[in-house]
């Protein structure tokens, strides 16, 4: 029974003393880590543009609390996609879907998320997807815009009269 007893209250003290040698910062103040800087791809990949936008859409998450949407164009989105019966592009499609969610409104706390390796022509999209919305549509929340700046303002523009918040970040 000694040899238990001691067993235990040894075991029982290492216990405790691995707890007083851990570090404990929960009192400290935690440091931020710096957001890392993307860079665009350079050329019109796909796959690389969509991990790179995948990217700067984690780092631009805070205050969404509903939803997110992105809408993504290729570059060439106003050539035919090949062996459609409509004969329409990959540009005629996202207007159609960017149009629609505008029209609709959509939730506060949604992100919408529109990007391309084509930022003019994304802006574009936008500008004429957005022309018309209720000055509510999309009150609470939120346009990442991941293009050139010298789109940004008329994308600017086009948004902020919905409601929403535009969040510009350059593609470079």
């Amino acid at each position: 029974m000694n040899k238990l007893f001691t067993t235990l209250m040894l075991f029982v003290f290492a216990l405790v003393l691995s707890g007083c040698l851990s570090k404990d910062d929960s009192d400290a103040p935690k440091k931020a880590a710096a957001p890392v800087v993307l860079v665009a791809p350079s050329n019109n990949d796909d796959d690389a543009w969509k991990a790179y936008l995948q990217q700067v859409v984690n780092q631009h998450m805070a205050g969404v609390t509903d939803r997110m949407y992105a809408y993504y164009l290729p570059a060439n989105s106003t050539v035919p996609t090949p062996g459609a019966i409509d004969n329409k592009s990959q540009y005629d499609r996202q207007m159609e879907n960017i149009t629609s969610v505008v029209q609709r409104t959509v939730l506060p706390g949604t992100m919408l998320v529109m990007a391309s390796p084509d930022s003019a022509k994304m802006a574009d999209l936008i500008v004429a997807a957005f022309t018309g919305a209720k000055e509510d549509a999309l009150s609470g929340s939120q346009v990442l815009f991941i293009g050139q700046a010298a789109d940004v303002e008329r994308v600017k523009a086009a948004v902020e009269a919905s409601g929403a918040k535009l969040i510009f970040v350059e593609a470079k």
